[in-house]
């Protein structure tokens, strides 16, 4: 199996390395640092699997997920993150998951799930599939954030995080007019004015 590893954070990307290399059964594997670096790596080399972190400096996971399924739909792709997976869980399956683990899962968990990915494409952890299950049983009322596209959401959580427009558009490549004007359609569709109120919901969702 050849696997790419995608993670900003090189302390990450050497752990990761050292549980795959507990084993003898990947071919390869390769490292990228950012999304785009990743995009680049899939249009030069095929993967079995990617493991993919959400949060990217250049872009969004959840961007670089649909790209890779867009572009190379075969290649599963396993979502590793810091959020809660209730919250984005759900998506990351939408956009063509094969799964989706915490980083605070331990290592025997990662083979498992690699395991598991490499034999029928999908890997849903016990914890996750209780929290599908219970998300199937909701209302029909969507949370409010739901109504946002990828990128609004991906701004949402960086307004609540306390980011400026310009650094955003600086992360993002984007200038700040658009920056602000992703900004204006996010408090339409959520029905705020101020980002306090944002950063008090997505404490509130457990978004942050």
């Amino acid at each position: 199996m050849r696997i790419l590893i995608c993670d900003d954070h090189k302390i990450v990307r050497d752990g990761l390395r050292n549980i795959l290399e507990q084993t003898e059964k990947y071919q390869s594997i390769d490292e990228a640092a950012n999304g785009n670096e990743a995009l680049e790596r899939c249009q030069t080399q095929s993967y079995e699997l990617i493991l993919l972190d959400i949060s990217l400096p250049d872009q969004s996971g959840l961007d670089v997920l649909q790209a890779v399924k867009k572009g190379w739909p075969n290649t599963n792709v396993l979502m590793l993150s810091m959020h809660p997976q209730e919250q984005y869980a759900i998506r990351a399956l939408t956009y063509g998951a094969s799964g989706y683990l915490s980083k605070d899962t331990a290592s025997e968990e990662l083979l498992l799930a690699i395991k598991k990915i490499g034999e029928n494409g999908k890997y849903i952890s016990q914890s996750l599939a209780t929290c599908l299950a219970l998300h199937l049983n909701e209302d029909n009322n969507q949370d409010a954030h739901e109504k946002l596209s990828e990128r609004e959401f991906d701004i949402m959580i960086r307004l609540a995080n306390g980011d400026s427009l310009k650094d955003i558009g600086n992360e993002l490549f984007i200038s700040n007019k658009t920056v602000s004007t992703y900004r204006s359609r996010i408090m339409t569709k959520m029905g705020m004015e101020k980002n306090s109120e944002l950063t008090r919901y997505c404490i509130e969702k457990e978004l942050i």
